[in-house]
This record gives structure tokens, sequence and C-alpha cells, in this order.
């Protein structure tokens, strides 16, 4: 990890690490890692916590839960170390996990230095500074199955990197309540098709 110490919110931890957000609470809940504060609202997790998350559920079916801790004890005798011996037969790769994890981290920190939001454009909805180009449409169009290049070729403001930007931040920052209508955005739907079923899969009628 970078040697400038971060502090994560729960939903920030869990799109750095990509564990999900239920099983982030469960570890913090069964002390499984630390928190700063132990209220669901007011939790605070730190790059070791990340670690131990990353790792505790990444070797989850290969390790039991004794065995997780004991890693982690290893681990706080010898931070420093590129690997860790688990057991007689596994060996994990932490330097690896910590990569992964600033990698990640350093992505989120760069979305959040990017996007913003104005109440005079789309609403107050997150966007990328600069642009009118609506963060959580893009991370819901790349969930939804379209590639990057396709989304990049709708949206010419954009950067593919961008794209992936859009994606963990929107995971470390949840909408809440009902998702915002096109018109509520200041979009609007330029054309509409209707679409019919082929004879094949048009639902027969009983004789």
């Amino acid at each position: 990890m970078s040697a400038a110490l971060r502090e994560y919110t729960p939903t920030e931890a869990a799109a750095v690490s990509g564990i999900g957000i239920k099983s982030v609470h469960n570890a913090i809940d069964k002390q499984i890692i630390g928190s700063r504060f132990a209220s669901h609202r007011n939790r605070v997790i730190t790059d070791d916590d990340l670690l131990r998350l990353k790792l505790w559920y990444g070797v989850g079916s290969i390790l039991s839960a004794e065995r997780r801790k004991r890693l982690f004890d290893a681990i706080d005798e010898n931070p420093g170390a590129d690997t860790v011996r688990a057991d007689d037969y596994l060996i994990v790769d932490v330097a690896r996990a910590r990569e992964q994890l600033a990698a990640r981290a350093d992505a989120l920190s760069e979305a959040d230095n990017l996007i913003h939001r104005s109440k005079g454009v789309l609403g107050g909805e997150p966007v990328f500074k600069g642009t009118r180009v609506p963060v959580r449409t893009i991370a819901a169009m790349k969930a939804q199955g379209a590639t990057t290049e396709e989304i990049v070729d709708g949206y010419p403001a954009l950067k593919a990197h961008m794209v992936q930007l859009a994606e963990i931040w929107a995971a470390a920052h949840p909408a809440r309540g009902r998702p915002k209508r096109l018109a509520d955005q200041g979009l609007r739907v330029k054309s509409s098709k209707s679409l019919s079923f082929s004879s094949d899969s048009a639902p027969k009628r009983p004789d």
C-alpha cells in the first residue's frame, strides 16, 4: 500500500476490496477486522483492515477460520513480507494483494477528484468535471453488459479509463432513494422503437 494513511467508509471498502457491503459489516461485527467506531453509520476502515478483508474472504474456501486468523498473526509478525506461509501447503502472495488494493484505492481517489455535483447540471447528478456525462448512468451501462468501447463511442467526452473510474466510484457511492428519471437529469429520449415478436416467439393460441 502507499505510505500515506488512508481511511474508508464501509461502502468504499467494499468497492476497493471487491467484497460485498454486507460481508464488510459482517467482518466488523465479528471482529475479523477492526473499526474505529462501532456504529454502522460512523465506521472507519484502514488499509490494514482492507488487506485482512481481502485475504479473509479470498482464502475462505481453502482455510478454516482458525487458520485464517493464524495467517493474520503471521502477517502482523512480519508486516513487510511479500509472501506468508498459511500452512504446510499454502503460501499466500500478500504483496500481490496489497498491489491490487492500492491500485483500486488510487482509482477511487482519482475518481473522487474527477467527479462532482452541481445543481445546475443534470439536477445535481454526479458528472465528470467539464462534462454533462452522468457517472451512475455510465456505471449502470457497464453493469448491464455494454462494452467500454460502446460507451466511449456514445459519449465522446469520455476516455476508456473514465469508464473504469465510473464503476468504482458508483460502487463506493451508491445512490439513495429511487433512481431519477431521464427528464429529472435534463436528458431526453431521442428516439423510440417498437419491437414485435417473431412468429417463432409469439405465444400460440389454444386450439
